[in-house]
């Protein structure tokens, strides 16, 4: 390993001891700084996999709660943001179970569907444009979203976490709580789904959709 490289892993690890530290003092400020840092990135995905800006915003409120409650857990080793998407991921599962206790909540397949427009964040901001959005043209970008939209729950999500949210795959097992494996194969068959859906769209009827 490099001297660079090295520093750079050294400092890394330095910052995530420092933030557990402050976690666990309840440091204001510094929960204050992660709020800002992480605020549309946790309500965009809480839209995602909601689908309704109030279930959203409840449960955005309730997040920051828990790692106020919870900084005492978390781990330096792990990235914050999947610990903070971790406990958003699980609110959304204990939320659904209280709501319909009989669907398989704990895969997310009972959260709601993706929105497919620009909603707000709760500062009133447009949310940012997904990265998945990205990848297709402006004309395109209703056609990926309806196909997202017509995933299985797991699929779609960790296939959000790992392209919107540039989650590696270990990170996305820890937000998760599934094996790698069980992470891979989602990814892969969300993958070939999305495909599927996309093909599918472009070679059937036009009517109905935009150009």
């Amino acid at each position: 390993m490099g001297a660079t490289t090295c520093f750079f892993v050294n400092s890394m690890a330095s910052e995530a001891q420092e933030l557990a530290r402050g976690l666990r003092r309840r440091d204001p400020e510094l929960l204050d700084r992660l709020i800002e840092q992480y605020h549309y990135r946790l309500f965009r995905y809480l839209m995602y996999v909601t689908g309704r800006r109030e279930t959203a915003e409840d449960l955005f409120q309730e997040t920051w709660i828990r790692v106020i409650e919870r900084g005492h857990q978390y781990d330096a080793k792990w990235r914050f943001e999947a610990w903070l998407f971790s406990i958003a991921r699980h609110l959304t599962i204990d939320l659904a179970r209280r709501k319909s206790p009989l669907t398989g909540a704990e895969d997310l397949e009972e959260t709601g569907a993706m929105s497919g427009g620009q909603e707000a964040a709760p500062s009133g901001r447009p949310m940012p444009v997904s990265p998945v959005e990205l990848v297709a043209s402006r004309e395109e970008s209703e056609r990926v979203a309806a196909a997202l939209r017509g995933l299985s729950a797991t699929h779609r999500e960790v296939l959000l976490l790992r392209f919107q949210e540039d989650m590696a795959l270990e990170e996305i097992a820890q937000v998760t709580g599934a094996p790698l494996s069980t992470v891979k194969s989602r990814l892969y068959r969300g993958l070939e789904a999305l495909r599927d859906r996309l093909e599918a769209r472009r070679e059937g009827p036009l009517e109905g959709l935009k150009p």
